[in-house]
């Protein structure tokens, strides 16, 4: 779980892409004057995204930090879809997903145990999407929620991503890339209102990048642990 081990353990590519996303986001805030909070959010968001490609249990720990952090943002901007989703659904699923992660270790490695999707898994997680979505559909109309449609889109992409996170599934990964495309959406829209919103669109750019990556590496874990 010790993060500084686990940045140890990282290739020398993995090395170059987190530095190069740390730079995009930094250079991105830097032009648009962005507060501390959300560069702090976006950096510990693509460190988060590394350590879990690689099946590390620190990533989780980061991805609780990134929640609590990004709720707060998206409160300021009237986003109470991000906000309701992260503070109550990827929060507590960060939390189940790290306490799985750390009780299956592959061969007692710093390494996840890579899990199969079952058809019980699956029909789980399709009648409790549909479930979730609808409720909070309801609950961002009735808060007046800033762009509606695509708010409760990333609801429904944000609970698959996170249930199979919690799965130990390498598709959680894709499932996080499909929502990072639909978070781009909203905080360039919210950008057009606010200059100040954009590293965030940006932000979620180099988040799609690394999570395309995780998909890649995890099914590479997936091939490898299954010999």
């Amino acid at each position: 779980m010790n993060i500084i081990n686990s940045f140890k353990a990282l290739t020398k590519f993995e090395r170059i892409l987190w530095l190069s996303s740390v730079s995009v986001i930094l250079v991105s805030s830097l032009f648009s004057g962005t507060d501390i909070i959300s560069i702090s959010a976006s950096l510990i968001g693509v460190t988060s995204l590394i350590l879990l490609a690689k099946g590390f249990v620190a990533g989780q720990v980061l991805m609780i930090i990134f929640s609590v952090i990004y709720a707060m943002i998206s409160y300021g901007f009237g986003y109470y879809g991000e906000l309701l989703t992260y503070a109550g659904m990827t929060l507590p699923m960060a939390v189940i997903s790290l306490v799985s992660w750390i009780r299956h270790p592959y061969k007692k490695t710093n390494e996840v145990e890579v899990s199969k999707l079952n058809s019980k898994k699956i029909i789980f997680i399709a009648i409790s999407s549909v479930i979730v979505t609808l409720i909070f559909y309801f609950i961002l109309k009735y808060l007046n929620t800033a762009n509606l449609i695509p708010s409760t889109v990333s609801v429904l992409t944000s609970y698959i991503a996170a249930s199979l996170t919690a799965f130990r599934s390498p598709y959680f990964a894709l499932g996080y890339a499909i929502n990072d495309l639909v978070l781009i959406l909203l905080w360039m829209l919210a950008s057009l209102e606010n200059i100040t919103y954009a590293p965030m669109a940006v932000c979620f750019i180099v988040f799609f990048v690394n999570d395309m990556y995780g998909f890649i590496c995890w099914k590479k874990m997936e091939i490898r642990q299954s010999k």
